[in-house]
């Protein structure tokens, strides 16, 4: 069985036009050129079929384009993950975190300001907008100004007073929640295309509630016994517990209950220039 990838226009009766039938078909003058038995010249019995005065030459008639119906999976076009590229693995591939989900999405990081930045500004480069909501606006003030290209794709709130954000598919929302070790609860929560990135500097009692309720955990470097309390909460062996305490600045665990991964972020010139060096404590 074949299909048809490409079909010649429909006449009326429904089989394939006819050059004959098309408008101004038959209603030409002399010869342009004459010379009896040219192609297309006065005298060719095929002359009326070739040529169209007044709407061009017609083009060739060849068999319709078929394709067997086994092989239409072949056309597919392989793509990369969506999202937001938020450094490279252990094997050197890059790592994504797709912000712009169609259900809500809750990502808690609990690590420095720097990283938090970055994974806005990304976000952002992707056509999302952000809301960023925080106690120390003049520490975001030079990001926002840059962000977007003139666009204003990114605004500041202060603590409690982020505005509903009417996240659509065609204006997904990330709001980024700066609001020290520990955040009230948020006006405004995770929904269908607005995920939340809340930044925790440090554990505090609030902490586990919002590890345990978070689609996703980020950790940067942190005390021994924060790490033991972090492992403890999201289930990771010992080893990891370990290397939470001696991560570099620019390296992150990203974990959930059922999976983690290392990822070390790697700046662009822009983002050095905008943002500075990796940091874990600002």
């Amino acid at each position: 069985m074949a299909t048809s990838a490409f079909s010649p226009a429909a006449s009326p009766s429904g089989h394939g036009a006819d050059p004959d039938s098309a408008p101004g078909a038959g209603l030409g003058s002399g010869p342009m050129i004459s010379g009896a038995g040219a192609p297309g010249m006065a005298g060719d019995p095929n002359s009326a079929r070739r040529t169209r005065p007044g709407f061009g030459l017609i083009g060739p008639r060849r068999g319709r384009q078929t394709l067997p119906l086994e092989e239409v999976e072949a056309l597919a076009l392989p793509i990369g993950d969506d999202g937001v590229i938020i450094g490279v693995d252990e094997q050197n591939q890059p790592a994504i975190l797709g912000f712009n989900r169609p259900e809500p999405f809750d990502v808690v990081l609990v690590g420095g300001l720097w990283t938090a930045q970055v994974l806005a500004f990304r976000a952002a480069a992707t056509g999302a907008r952000i809301a960023v909501e925080t106690g120390r606006p003049h520490l975001w003030t030079n990001l926002v100004q840059v962000a977007g290209g003139g666009q204003q794709c990114m605004t500041i709130f202060d603590v409690g007073r982020v505005p509903p954000q009417g996240p659509s598919v065609g204006s997904p929302v990330l709001v980024v929640r700066d609001c020290g070790m520990r955040p009230p609860r948020g006006r405004v929560s995770a929904l269908p295309w607005q995920s939340v990135l809340t930044l925790l500097p440090y554990l505090s009692p609030v902490a586990p509630r919002l590890l345990e309720h978070a689609g996703l955990v980020g950790i940067q470097r942190v005390s021994p016994d924060e790490a033991v309390e972090i492992g403890r909460v999201m289930g990771l062996p010992q080893a990891d517990v370990a290397a939470l305490s001696t991560l570099p600045d620019w390296v992150t665990l990203w974990c959930t209950r059922t999976g983690r991964q290392f990822v070390t972020v790697q700046a662009t010139d822009a983002e050095t220039g905008l943002l500075g060096s990796p940091r874990r404590v600002d």
